[in-house]
């Protein structure tokens, strides 16, 4: 991986990473393609028509199904789905946190039961690492000990203590098995926990920081907490982390959320919101969310949003959305989670325009200006 910074303003800043299989200018959005797929999407429309530079697969979801073995006979994730362009995946330590209720994490790692099939399964920092070297990613996240917000002090403080044992066992077992030739071409990003308390957020920061980790995520966070106790979490974590590696804030958020992270260092962001919402009829525009269920769409020559050229606005009417919703029409996933991905995409592209242009707070305050209008 290349990582150079290409300009700042304030602590936002506009970086260009280089992979094996593409470049990527931050601040970037990654969509999620839990397995291998982004919903209702093929890979024409994430590279061809949204032009992707990078999306998201889940470890713990690929290796139960269709099995990281198989994945990796059929030329890794790139060959397996024909993305060309990079794949970032997660480790399954957020499956451990969102299926709680059959997962259960030790000091050696986690224990979990398939929601498939209900049979038993291990992840230890290791074994996470062997199945992302079968997926072939582009950048790996480790194991780490996620915890639900509010939580005790003592289970933050066990967390932290994983995550940095596991961190040390991670970088150990990746960096011997580049030694032996496997995953030379791939990445590894180690994540900082410590929930919302900011003396375990310092604590994480420097304990991680301190090894031979190619980018670092700031993970724990928009998992109960409020947003202004997120914002604050961030603004207080992304100066101790390394200025010449990649900032990933994980599983966040809404464009809002987006523009004020990147204020505050982070270049990198994934999160399900664009195609969840946009499966539910909730689409995002330039003056806020619009809810296309609504009746008052039934009429409405208008597209989604009037200053998007993404490729469903220059071609149908909200009417048109509208009816396709209402009769659970199939392609309105698709039309839906384009525009959704593409405002997204656009979003965090005008940002890197504006750090460039060294106008970063101008766009922050353009962005809200339009949304009260």
């Amino acid at each position: 991986m290349e990582f150079n910074i290409d300009a700042t303003c304030g602590k936002a800043r506009a970086c260009t990473i280089t992979t094996a299989h593409s470049t990527i200018q931050t601040p970037i959005f990654m969509p999620v393609g839990t397995v291998a797929s982004v919903k209702s999407l093929d890979m024409f429309d994430m590279n061809d028509i949204l032009g992707a530079q990078i999306i998201l697969a889940n470890t713990y979801h690929t290796y139960l199904r269709p099995g990281d073995e198989t994945i990796a006979r059929m030329g890794g994730l790139h060959g397996f789905s024909t993305y060309p362009k990079s794949f970032l995946t997660d480790s399954g330590g957020f499956q451990a946190f969102s299926l709680s209720d059959i997962s259960k994490p030790t000091e050696a790692g986690i224990e979990f039961k398939s929601h498939i099939d209900g049979s038993k399964h291990f992840f230890t920092p290791e074994k996470v690492i062997d199945i992302q070297n079968n997926l072939g990613s582009d950048i790996m996240m480790i194991l780490d000990d996620l915890v639900a917000l509010p939580a005790t002090q003592e289970r933050i403080k066990t967390s932290i203590e994983r995550t940095t044992q596991w961190a040390k066992q991670s970088i150990e077992y990746f960096r011997h098995k580049q030694s032996l030739g496997i995953g030379t071409q791939q990445n590894i990003f180690a994540i900082i926990q410590g929930g919302t308390d900011l003396n375990f957020r310092t604590q994480s920061a420097n304990e991680l920081c301190a090894m031979d980790y190619d980018g670092f995520a700031i993970g724990g966070l928009s998992v109960g907490e409020s947003n202004n106790l997120m914002y604050d979490t961030v603004e207080h974590t992304t100066p101790l982390m390394p200025v010449n590696k990649p900032r990933y804030l994980m599983g966040v958020g809404t464009p809002e959320d987006l523009v004020e992270n990147i204020e505050r260092g982070i270049d990198m962001f994934d999160c399900v919101m664009p195609t969840r919402n946009a499966r539910n009829g909730t689409l995002f525009t330039t003056y806020g969310r619009i809810n296309i269920r609504g009746a008052k769409f039934k009429l409405d020559s208008e597209p989604i949003d009037p200053a998007c050229e993404c490729y469903t606005c220059k071609r149908y009417s909200r009417a048109y959305l509208h009816h396709l919703f209402r009769s659970k029409e199939l392609t309105f996933f698709r039309l839906a989670s384009l525009h959704n991905l593409h405002y997204y995409l656009w979003l965090v592209g005008e940002a890197r325009k504006a750090i460039i242009a060294g106008q970063f707070s101008e766009f922050k305050k353009d962005f809200y200006a339009r949304r009260q209008a």
